[in-house]
C-alpha cells in the first residue's frame, strides 16, 4: 500500500501476515482452513494464491498436532504463524503450548527458545454459542514464558504480528471475533508498533476504565456517556496481557484515584481479579473508591442473542459502576 487507505481489522491482520510473508522467506502460516477456505474469519483469503502451499499450509483438524509441529518448525529455524480457529479450540493445544513452548526456554537452561506466533479469536457477540465465544485469554496470560498480545485497533492489528515473530519466545495473539469488521485508516508500509506498553485511548480526570480487545470499545463508549454527565473516564487499553504494563495501570489510577476494570472473561480468577489486586497492592491508600469490575457472566456463552448480550459486559454497566463510584446516581 502507498497511502493510507480504509480498512478493517481483518484486512489488517491480512496485510500483517502479508508483510511478513514477504520480509522473512521463514515464516509461513497454517492451521485450519487458512488456505482454499480463506481462514475461518476470511483473515487470509487470497494469501494461498500469493504465495502458494509451502507458504500457506491447511491442517488436519487436529489442534495439539499443527500447534505441536509449529513448536517444532521454530526450533528447526522456521517463523512459524499458527492460527487456531477459536480460543476455545486452542484448549487441546493446551499441552503443546503450555508445557513445550512456555517452558522450553527454561527447561534447556536458556539455550533453545521457541519463536512462534499463535493467534486465536476470542470473545462472543456473534451467536456461536458457548464452544466458539468465550474469553479465556487470561488463562494464557496465567502461564510464564508466553508473552500474550490483543489488539484492540487497526493499528495494533496489523502493527504487532512483526514484533512478535521477532521476539525469540512464544506469542499469543487474541483477536476478539467482534472486531474483525471494525473500520478505520491503515496506514501505508509496514508499521511495528511496541509490544511492552499500555496505551491511554481517551484521557480523563475522574476514573480509569482498563480494557483490552473488544472492551475497549465498550469502555469508549462509556466514557463518551459519561462525559455527558460530567464525568471525565479514563479509557486504558491493556493492549498487552504479559508482561502487564504495571506502571502505566498505576500511573492512571493514581491520576484518577478511581478504576474499574472491565472485561468479557469470567469474574472468578480472571484477568480483571489480577489488575484489581495489583492496584489495591500498591495504589491502596491513594484511591478514592475500591476498585470495581465488570465482567462477563459466569455462565457457559448463551446462544439467543439477548442472552448473549446480558452475558457480556455493556457501556450500560460500564456507566452504572462508575456512577457508583463517583456518587452519582
Amino acid at each position: 500500500m502507498s497511502a493510507a487507505a480504509p480498512a478493517t481489522y481483518r484486512e489488517a491482520v491480512r496485510e500483517a501476515i502479508r508483510e511478513a510473508l514477504r520480509r522473512d522467506d521463514r515464516v509461513f502460516l497454517m492451521g485450519e482452513d487458512v488456505g482454499r477456505y480463506g481462514g475461518s474469519y476470511a483473515v487470509s483469503a487470497g494469501l494461498l494464491e500469493e504465495f502458494g502451499e509451502e507458504r500457506v499450509r491447511d491442517t488436519p483438524l487436529s489442534e495439539l498436532t499443527f500447534v505441536g509441529a509449529g513448536i517444532g518448525a521454530a526450533l528447526a529455524g522456521m517463523r512459524p504463524i499458527v492460527e487456531v480457529m477459536t480460543i476455545n479450540f486452542s484448549l487441546l493445544a493446551l499441552d503443546q503450548v503450555v508445557n513445550t513452548a512456555a517452558a522450553m526456554r527454561h527447561m534447556s537452561g536458556g539455550r533453545l527458545g521457541v519463536p512462534l506466533v499463535i493467534r486465536m479469536a476470542t470473545g462472543g457477540g456473534r451467536q456461536v454459542a458457548a464452544q466458539h465465544s468465550h474469553s479465556l485469554e487470561a488463562w494464557y496470560a496465567h502461564v510464564p514464558g508466553l508473552r500474550v498480545l490483543a489488539p484492540a485497533t487497526i493499528e495494533d492489528a496489523r502493527g504487532m504480528l512483526w514484533p512478535a515473530l521477532a521476539d525469540p519466545d512464544p506469542v499469543v495473539i487474541v483477536e476478539h471475533a467482534g472486531l474483525y469488521n471494525l473500520r478505520g485508516e491503515l496506514p501505508p508500509g509496514p508499521a511495528p508498533v511496541d509490544i511492552a506498553s499500555a496505551a491511554v485511548r481517551r484521557p480523563g480526570r475522574d476514573v480509569t476504565l482498563v480494557a483490552h480487545g473488544g472492551t475497549v470499545a465498550v469502555a469508549a463508549e462509556a466514557a463518551g456517556r459519561l462525559a455527558a454527565e460530567g464525568v471525565e473516564a479514563e479509557v486504558l487499553d491493556l493492549r498487552v496481557l504479559r508482561p502487564l504494563d504495571r506502571p502505566a495501570i498505576l500511573a492512571s489510577a493514581r491520576r484518577t484515584r478511581r478504576v474499574v476494570v472491565v472485561d468479557e472473561g469470567w469474574r472468578t480468577c480472571g484477568l480483571s481479579a489480577e489488575v484489581a489486586a495489583h492496584v489495591a497492592e500498591e495504589a491502596f491508600y491513594e484511591l478514592e473508591a475500591p476498585v470495581a469490575r465488570v465482567c462477563g457472566a459466569e455462565v457457559p456463552m448463551p446462544y439467543a442473542g439477548h442472552l448473549e448480550r446480558a452475558a457480556m459486559p455493556q457501556a450500560d454497566d460500564v456507566v452504572a459502576a462508575v456512577r457508583g463510584l463517583v456518587g452519582g446516581a
